[in-house]
């Protein structure tokens, strides 16, 4: 039985029909001019038609609401965010091993952040090589307390006693095709080690 043939015996759309027959070759075969279905297969590939549109138009009217869950996801992850950056922004650090004004009511161990950079080799022995350094090491060492207080948030922590800065330079150098030597650059790394703690006001 041709498409329009059942479209028009069962009270069904043509045009859903006909897009519904490009999904199902196993059910609607293909003929000369159009498609078609084996009598004996009608009822049966109107029923998957019908339970095919039922779920589409399910899915077309749970849309508005899935896309509010999506928001108030993306809302909460927000907060969430904010609310983190927030507290390792109010997480105080020292090398020392006391605050005044606060006293420490739990020690949660040693924890440390690292980073690292390079600096390419040939701008060591030249231009404004000081400065680059130096720069190179604020970056470095700002991304390595930042990742220190980190590793105390996961922690449950509000504090870091005790920190100290460990410093290592590498000079990376790989051999040649030609048997020379190839002169990698400098690859500076900075550890902030310390103790998180939880502290509370006296």
């Amino acid at each position: 039985m041709k498409i329009k043939e059942i479209t028009e015996k069962y009270g069904i759309d043509f045009h859903d029909f006909e897009m519904f027959a490009t999904r199902h070759p196993e059910t609607v075969k293909v003929g000369l001019l159009s498609y078609y279905v084996d009598d004996a297969n009608v009822p049966q590939a109107v029923e998957q038609f019908k339970a095919e549109m039922e779920r589409r138009a399910a899915i077309e009217k749970e849309k508005p609401y899935i896309a509010e869950r999506e928001e108030q996801s993306k809302k909460e992850q927000e907060r969430e965010e904010q609310e983190r950056a927030q507290a390792l922004a109010s997480i105080l650090i020292t090398s020392g091993f006391n605050f005044d004004g606060y006293k420490i009511v739990k020690y949660s161990g040693y924890i440390s952040g690292d980073d690292a950079t390079q600096i390419p080799r040939s701008g060591i022995f030249g231009g404004n090589n000081g400065k680059n350094l130096t720069d190179a090491l604020v970056k470095i060492r700002i991304q390595a307390i930042k990742e220190l207080k980190e590793a105390a948030y996961d922690l449950g922590c509000n504090a870091v006693i005790g920190v100290d800065f460990d410093y290592i330079t590498l000079e990376p150098e790989t051999a040649t095709l030609s048997g020379g030597t190839l002169y990698e650059p400098y690859i500076i790394c900075v550890t902030a080690n310390g103790n998180a703690v939880i502290i509370e006001k006296d």
